[in-house]
């Protein structure tokens, strides 16, 4: 069954994520990602959510737990803990 991830993180400068981010498109490929999409906050342009859509809840598990994953996020500007909330379709 498809699932969807959604991650919320706060960044500190959207031009610098945004280059690490694009920049890991293949990765997220390899990694099983099916479709994402950025969105901003209204009131706040450096809070972020991040959606990804994988094929099934294994892809998206391995994902969301790698090691790359999380290095990446480091070097983008990844304030804090990410908020990831992981959804079945219905």
């Amino acid at each position: 069954m498809a699932v969807t991830a959604l991650i919320q993180h706060h960044i500190k400068d959207y031009d610098a994520w945004r280059e690490v981010y694009d920049g890991f498109a293949d990765v997220q490929k390899a990694g099983g990602v099916t479709h994402e999409s950025v969105h901003r906050a209204k009131d706040d342009a450096n809070d972020l959510l991040v959606i990804h859509g994988f094929a099934n809840d294994a892809d998206a598990e391995a994902f969301l737990a790698g090691d790359e994953l999380r290095d990446t996020m480091q070097r983008a500007g990844v304030e804090g803990d990410p908020r990831i909330q992981v959804y079945e379709d219905a």
